[in-house]
């Protein structure tokens, strides 16, 4: 369980100082250079245990290059592009999250998710960038989800426990697309199953991991769960709603407001976010290093 106290001041770890944010997600760093921790061994390690302390970390004022922003993410592990976003040329992996007028409408953030769970293997976590703004809006709020199953009633537990859903990457960026474009996207990448309560790899935590990419459950159907036929799909589809609405509670949540040059790094496996659309006409540009993960158990 992660939950600081409200008085709580800077941490230091070493060499970096933590400004906490909330009760139970997230710290600002302070006075540190992201590129500096990118190529320093002892600096990562301690950017590391912070991260799996706080679930997510935020800086401002990195004025760095594209080369140290890939750097630092290739430090967890190796990046992974997106089917759907594009990348920076120069740069693989870097993926280019432009919103501007012309932005098609499959780009979209503002639903509470879990970064590609419709992979076998979920990311392990991004560094995000800010390249531009607008002056207001445009925030992101992240959730800690292992609170949000920490906090859940026994009895939802117990009810949850083994159960496993399918998450769908047709189902949502491929929702807008075509016919044969979403139907290549199916089949390039199948619907991936995960268990609806995630232990994390690192930290033993327990994780309520269903999200905006999650469809259904696959083995709710049991004479436990299950009267009649007509029991399954409402009874299902009631119980994966009331558990995705988990991460609308704000005692579990962090909301950063950007600005240019500011990162966020977060664990992927232990948190979902929401980028807020509030800001149009303005333009929002954000740059992601997505980092490859490891199956859920």
């Amino acid at each position: 369980m992660t939950t600081f106290a409200p008085y709580q001041d800077s941490v230091i770890r070493g060499a970096i100082t933590a400004q906490p944010l909330t009760c139970s997600i997230g710290a600002e760093l302070i006075d540190v250079d992201l590129a500096q921790i990118a190529h320093d061994d002892a600096l990562f390690a301690e950017l590391r245990a912070l991260l799996l302390e706080y679930k997510v970390l935020f800086v401002r004022d990195q004025d760095i290059s594209r080369a140290d922003h890939v750097a630092l993410a290739e430090r967890f592990g190796p990046l992974e592009d997106h089917p759907v976003l594009g990348s920076d040329p120069e740069n693989p992996g870097l993926v280019r999250i432009y919103k501007d007028l012309d932005s098609p409408p499959e780009h979209y953030e503002n639903a509470f998710h879990c970064d590609a769970t419709w992979r076998v293997n979920p990311p392990m976590g991004s560094v995000l960038r800010c390249v531009e703004t607008p002056p207001v809006g445009g925030d992101t709020i992240w959730v800690n989800m292992g609170e949000a199953y920490r906090r859940l009633p026994e009895r939802v537990k117990d009810q949850i426990a083994g159960l496993r859903a399918r998450h769908s990457i047709e189902a949502s960026f491929g929702a807008a697309m075509p016919y044969e474009r979403r139907r290549e996207l199916a089949h390039r990448f199948p619907d991936a199953e995960h268990p609806v309560v995630r232990t994390h790899p690192e930290t033993g935590e327990q994780i309520l991991f269903v999200n905006s990419f999650t469809t259904h459950l696959v083995n709710y159907h049991t004479p436990q769960n299950v009267r009649f036929g007509a029991d399954y799909a409402p009874g299902a589809a009631e119980l994966l709603h009331y558990l995705m609405r988990q991460a609308t509670i704000p005692e579990f949540q962090v909301r950063w407001r950007w600005t240019k040059n500011s990162f966020a790094i977060w664990d992927n496996r232990s948190t979902q976010h929401y980028a807020v659309q509030d800001y149009w006409p303005a333009v929002r540009k954000m740059e992601r290093a997505g980092i490859v993960g490891d199956a859920t158990f």
